[in-house]
């Protein structure tokens, strides 16, 4: 895979994560909420108005494009099995933004994820 290829799968990848972060940053505010009839469409509402959510939905809507964009360039064997960068990105940045745990269990797979994404680039 070229560098520029690379690069654009990269980005749609790092996109696609950046939008689990603002969906999560977004849906915080809320809290745990259930979706009965009765609160259907006020929580709707809320969640369609909030910055958090408009954004990550709006990275979503990106990477798309970058995504269809990097698969006329890369085959869809190599290409998909780089979107696991997303897992260690996210893992790492919801550990620093929002607390969550990062155990050993987790490092461990990881680096196993790292390993098998140095493993299908260099094919």
């Amino acid at each position: 895979m070229k560098l520029a290829e690379f690069g654009l799968v990269l980005f749609g990848v790092l996109l696609n994560a950046m939008a689990q972060l603002f969906l999560k940053a977004g849906v915080r505010q809320f809290g745990h909420f259930e979706f009965t009839a009765a609160q259907a469409l006020p929580v709707a509402t809320q969640l369609a108005t909030n910055p958090g959510i408009l954004a990550g939905l709006s990275c979503y809507v990106v990477s798309v494009v970058v995504w269809i964009m990097a698969l006329s360039r890369v085959e869809v064997s190599i290409a998909y099995p780089m979107l696991s960068i997303g897992y260690i990105v996210n893992a790492l940045l919801a550990w620093w933004l929002f607390g969550e745990a990062v155990g050993i269990q987790r490092l461990v797979g990881i680096g196993v994820i790292i390993v098998g994404v140095i493993i299908i680039a260099r094919s």
